[in-house]
């Protein structure tokens, strides 16, 4: 299960538990009103241009393990 289908049943799970109709239709006009998944952003030129750069460091095997990046921050930041 994926980290975005545990957090919506937790949400789902919290929501179960609530009596209270204000806080239940405030959360409901909350989530009815959002934008998430409606509009359309546009970028910049800068920013495709970073996409486009990220995209040919995968392609020619630029990568860094999160694991290797948290241990160099924390390298970097002792000798800070």
């Amino acid at each position: 299960m994926s980290t975005t289908d545990l957090i919506r049943n937790n949400i789902i799970d919290k929501l179960l538990t609530i009596s209270n109709e204000d806080y239940l239709l405030a959360l409901y006009q909350l989530v009815n009103n959002s934008t998430v998944g409606q509009d359309t952003v546009q970028l910049s030129e800068e920013q495709v241009t970073m996409l486009q750069l990220s995209d040919e460091d995968i392609v020619n095997g630029k990568l860094i393990a999160h694991y290797q990046l948290d241990k160099d921050d924390l390298q970097w930041l002792s000798e800070q």
